[in-house]
């Protein structure tokens, strides 16, 4: 048997402290609210959702969600989370833990949510199976993330910055990744996507391009 080896405990606590005086207020003045909105209208149930960060999406929740587990290994986000769970509409724990390895049991979880995580995690094939695995059938999974450009050029751009500074500068972030390939390649669904870019600029950021959708565990017997 081999052993399962654990990756990595993500702490940036330089990056914690920028995303939240910096990175988090730049997005909310681009728009970002809406589009978290639009990933979690309709949920219902038990959600887990994986790289919490410090909260942002908690004020989202419609009232069908029975409670959400957020799971944020960064200690100093995490502590934010928190503070921004006692004042969320609906019930929130938030847990340390890595996405990779997920201390629950087999569906546990009508829905998931990972908004802007899945560019920074050590090993995305991991946590996508492990959602997998703790989603029930049919369960669903909203995503939210930047992802590999469609032009060569840009994608140049991402292949460069992902290979030296980027990572470093912005929490372990990649801004290159085939999130989509990724999410199929772990036995979702995909039911609806969009992409678009964001922010807005006359020049497109690395980390431009975005994906928002929704995608499926099967039920047995789903054909595919």
């Amino acid at each position: 048997m081999t052993a399962r080896t654990t990756p990595p405990s993500p702490h940036h606590p330089l990056f914690a402290r920028l995303y939240t005086k910096v990175f988090a207020p730049a997005l909310d003045k681009a728009g970002v609210a809406e589009h978290r909105r639009t990933l979690l209208a309709g949920l219902a149930g038990e959600v887990i959702e994986i790289g919490a960060g410090n909260g942002l999406n908690f004020a989202h929740y419609p009232p069908g969600v029975k409670r959400v587990l957020a799971v944020e290994p960064e200690p100093h986000l995490r502590d934010l989370a928190e503070r921004s769970a006692r004042t969320a509409p609906v019930d929130v724990t938030v847990t340390g833990g890595i996405a990779e390895q997920l201390p629950f049991v087999d569906a546990s979880f009508d829905a998931a949510v990972a908004c802007l995580t899945l560019c920074s995690v050590a090993d995305p094939h991991a946590v996508l199976g492990e959602l997998h695995r703790v989603l029930r059938p049919g369960g669903q999974l909203r995503f939210f993330e930047h992802v590999r450009a469609d032009s060569p050029g840009l994608r140049r751009v991402q292949r460069v910055v992902d290979a030296t500074f980027w990572p470093l500068l912005v929490g372990g972030c990649h801004t290159g990744r085939d999130t989509l390939t990724t999410i199929t390649d772990a036995g979702f669904t995909v039911t609806s996507v969009e992409k678009f870019m964001f922010p807005q600029t006359r020049l497109p950021a690395p980390a431009a391009t975005h994906i928002l959708g929704t995608a499926e565990r099967p039920r047995p017997g789903d054909t595919p």
